[in-house]
């Protein structure tokens, strides 16, 4: 039985659901190869323009299954780092999507399960959702990205105080620093009729802005961020949508 399910409910859109309930959806190496597999097949798939992904049951993802990913001790170093890039891979391969990602918050999305909810470019919360960084409360180091991507969305005050104190952001929480949308009472509807405007978006035009997004939040640099907008505006400016608003304003 598949632990990876992929439904396109909407034109344009595809639901990425964690499926393994029983287990709070926790990611092991199957799940997490599972989803990577997905995500280049959807990748490599014209037809899609987002990706919704969350997590079946009341979870979106409990983290790690920490006794497949930490239970062998003794070995060397190298080991337990090589097999933890990896498993890293599993969320930049969704942080590196070219098209817009939704994160459809639906439970508590823990540890490893927070750094996918955060490799998406948007979060939609559910009332029971979560955001918990909770690794140094079991005695283990943020790993996975986590570290970068809250001092990203958070500042390095905030993300220190929070990966310190391995707090646990409730949905209220989460949206008041900006983390998420919502709450929401259906996340997974809420995200898909999202997932559906952004879809109606020219394909291009919406990667060129996600991309000019990032180069803005990873650089904070304006002489980069403008170097490619004056690309990608030069590149949309022949597009038949602006050029009918053109021709709307010439004849006025």
């Amino acid at each position: 039985m598949a632990l990876v399910k992929v439904e396109d409910p909407r034109q344009g859109v595809r639901l990425i659901t964690l499926d393994d309930p029983e287990r709070r959806n926790a990611m092991g190496a199957r799940m997490g190869a599972e989803l990577e597999a997905a995500v280049g097949d959807l990748a490599a798939n014209r037809d899609v323009r987002v990706v919704v992904i969350t997590g079946a049951g009341t979870a979106f993802c409990a983290g790690a299954d920490l006794p497949a990913l930490f239970g062998a001790t003794g070995g060397p170093l190298t080991e337990t780092h090589a097999r933890l890039q990896a498993y890293y891979r599993t969320f930049f391969s969704v942080f590196e999507l070219p098209i817009p990602t939704i994160a459809a918050v639906n439970g508590p999305a823990v540890g490893a399960g927070l750094n996918l909810a955060m490799a998406c470019d948007v979060r939609v919360a559910g009332p029971q959702a979560s955001l918990a960084p909770t690794f140094t409360r079991i005695g283990l180091h943020p790993g996975g990205g986590c570290t970068w991507f809250l001092v990203r969305a958070l500042g390095r005050s905030r993300a220190l105080r929070t990966l310190l104190l391995g707090e646990v952001i409730p949905a209220e929480q989460a949206v008041a620093w900006g983390l998420a949308e919502g709450p929401e009472d259906d996340c997974v509807t809420a995200a898909l009729d999202l997932g559906e405007r952004f879809a109606d978006l020219d394909p291009l035009l919406a990667k060129h802005v996600k991309r000019a997004v990032g180069i803005a939040a990873d650089t904070g640099d304006l002489g980069a961020t403008l170097e490619y907008e004056s690309w990608a505006q030069a590149a949309s400016a022949s597009s038949a949508e602006l050029q009918a608003w053109v021709a709307r304003f010439r004849n006025d």
